[in-house]
């Protein structure tokens, strides 16, 4: 299976080259790829000593033009699809069905992948878009169960990436506008959820309370864990009682199950974060590299590596989402 590790920045791409990732995913410095914040993703020049770095290396980049286009205005993004296939991208990530048929009709040889904020979840949509548009592969949401990523194996003749590591949102990829409402950008268009810029952490007696647009989203006491204010990961009152009404603050680990997304047909794992800084994609991409190179060996995953990825999630809680879908 292929490790696809995120790069926000150069930093971090020669990071995870260096801790092993087969592949790196990123995006250019505007509003065409859903991680548009400050400080964060490449420049064209960047791009292009990045492709040399893990070309060099055997190694591949994948380009994210993955946010919507907006109406009357889609020249950004044909520019960054133009961009990404001069270059020589390895494949371009996208999402929108006008910018799929505008990459394939222009840029014929461009290996094209289909984005998780396309929310292609079941059969009928997987062979459309491949067949459309000539999709090699598709970025799944997480809201399948192993068992139905493997039904879809059967029948498709594209590959699957799933996501193995990191943030969980809401399982909505692609529709979701939380964000939008109390900050007025939009993830799906701007490539802003929550952005920084409108967070804002104020102590009240003897809590801390984070705001997001000048709402309060979360309420923490002394010696809780402050975490990012996303809406999704807020903490309401409801029925009279304080709770995580979308989502908890956990990281999905796939760790424990890779030997059963190999046996699914998986072709690449995915690990969230390009937001995150350059030691923790080498952390988490080195442990994924071992995990993945054991579990190919003997099927079984090294319980030091297991508890050093437990340290790195998300409050230091972690999930198996909806592969197991423990709930039904």
């Amino acid at each position: 299976m292929e490790l696809v590790a995120p790069a926000g920045t150069p930093a971090s791409l020669r990071a995870a080259l260096a801790a092993g990732a087969d592949t790196v995913y990123l995006g250019f410095r505007d509003e065409t790829n859903a991680r548009n914040f400050p400080g964060l993703n490449f420049s064209p020049a960047e791009l292009e000593e990045g492709l040399r770095l893990a070309h060099r290396e055997g190694r591949k980049v994948y380009v994210a033009v993955n946010t919507f286009p907006r109406a009357g205005d889609e020249a950004p993004w044909r520019r960054a699809v133009d961009k990404a296939a001069s270059l020589g991208a390895d494949a371009v990530i996208l999402s929108d069905v006008g910018l799929l048929d505008y990459a394939s009709r222009r840029h014929p040889e461009l290996r094209l992948h289909l984005s998780v904020q396309a929310a292609a979840s079941h059969l009928d949509a997987i062979r459309f878009y491949a067949e459309a548009f000539g999709v090699r592969r598709v970025v799944l949401p997480r809201v399948l169960t192993v068992e139905e990523i493997a039904a879809l194996n059967r029948q498709v003749k594209v590959e699957t990436e799933v996501f193995a590591f990191g943030g969980m949102c809401p399982m909505a990829e692609g529709r979701c506008s939380l964000s939008s409402y109390v900050t007025g950008h939009s993830p799906n268009i701007n490539g802003v959820c929550s952005p920084a810029s409108h967070v804002r952490y104020e102590t009240r007696g003897d809590a801390l309370v984070s705001l997001l647009g000048g709402s309060v989203i979360n309420r923490f006491l002394p010696g809780e864990a402050a975490g990012y204010p996303t809406l999704c990961k807020g903490r309401f009152l409801a029925s009279g009682e304080a709770g995580y009404l979308f989502e908890e603050p956990v990281s999905l680990n796939a760790a424990q199950i890779l030997s059963q997304l190999k046996k699914a047909g998986v072709a690449a794992l995915k690990i969230e974060g390009r937001q995150r800084g350059r030691a923790y994609v080498a952390e988490v991409v080195a442990a994924y590299r071992r995990l993945i190179d054991a579990v190919l060996s003997d099927g079984q995953a090294p319980r030091e590596t297991v508890a050093q990825l437990d340290r790195l999630a998300e409050g230091q809680s972690e999930t198996t989402g909806a592969y197991g879908r423990k709930w039904r």
